[in-house]
């Protein structure tokens, strides 16, 4: 039985998503998704968040292959906290095909950096929240300083996830960082459908991409709309980050989806559909799925 002092268990992704409409394009990356466990031999840490269900690398490889993507960018989950020890072995068990994203503290001197690169690693995440109690919400910008000149020094990008609110007062800083190295933004900014193109932590964020110094997953807009299972209401967010500069673009299913409920969980295939739906220009496609991320983690 789950002791009362676990964080909530949370649903697992979908057992039989669909298969996309429409060929991927070669090359493609789906630049953002977790791993769990197994549990039994990486253990989910303290100060997590949430208890996932197991989402082992080899349903993750499975999930790739039904999808039609090649390569693919693994991105450290809450549930492990500061324990990568399951995104590396990912990446020794498929190197030809994934990279990976790790979050750490500074128990980890910036010198591991050079290894954890070797075996496949690309950047850090570093997280822009308030931090909540008993709750490891990542870490932030003291952090990502600690380690920004061994990061710059090999090409690895910092990815921010945000609370929205934090795009406009934080824009000049991610601007003053991407002069030394790449910087990613997560999940639309998180972003309300809601608040619409005219928000302005969304025009900050997009004057961030309009400019180059931003680029940004165009995954889980599940987590920016509510209005399941086509998310329409975000789709405006989508269109203008594309005219913006669709060269600062990548797309990612956020696969196994954490702490979505299961009576709204996605299907992965329906989530590529959108994307088809949304970006019908073939060549823009293709710098999405396949150049910007090849150009940022294949190397």
């Amino acid at each position: 039985m789950l002791a009362e002092t676990e964080p909530p268990r949370i649903a697992g992704p979908l057992a039989r998503p669909k298969r996309p409409r429409v060929a991927l394009p070669p090359g493609a990356w789906d630049a953002h998704f977790h791993i769990f466990g197994p549990s039994d031999r990486f253990p989910y840490q303290p100060g997590r968040g949430y208890t996932p269900p197991d989402a082992p690398v080899e349903m993750l490889i499975a999930l790739l292959d039904h999808l039609g993507f090649e390569r693919g960018l693994v991105v450290q989950g809450n549930a492990h906290v500061y324990d990568n020890r399951v995104v590396l072995d990912a990446l020794a068990r498929f190197p030809q095909r994934l990279r990976g994203i790790a979050i750490t503290d500074l128990r980890l001197p910036p010198g591991r950096l050079r290894d954890w690169h070797e075996r496949g690693m690309r950047g850090l995440r570093f997280h822009l929240f308030a931090q909540a109690p008993n709750y490891r919400r990542g870490v932030g910008l003291d952090v990502f300083e600690v380690f920004r000149k061994t990061m710059a020094d090999l090409g690895w990008v910092a990815q921010f996830f945000c609370d929205h609110r934090m795009l406009a007062p934080t824009a000049e800083k991610l601007r003053e960082i991407s002069r030394d190295l790449p910087v990613i933004v997560d999940h639309l900014g998180m972003v309300p459908a809601a608040a619409g193109v005219t928000d302005p932590n969304f025009q900050a964020l997009l004057k961030l991409v309009g400019d180059g110094h931003a680029y940004v997953k165009l995954s889980a807009v599940y987590r920016c709309s509510s209005r399941y299972p086509d998310y329409a209401d975000a789709r405006p967010l989508h269109d203008a980050l594309v005219a913006a500069n669709a060269e600062r673009l990548m797309w990612g299913t956020d696969w196994p989806h954490p702490s979505i409920p299961a009576a709204v969980m996605p299907d992965d295939g329906h989530l590529v559909d959108l994307f088809f739906d949304w970006t019908p220009d073939q060549a823009t496609r293709n710098r999405i799925l396949v150049e910007t991320p090849a150009r940022l983690f294949a190397a």
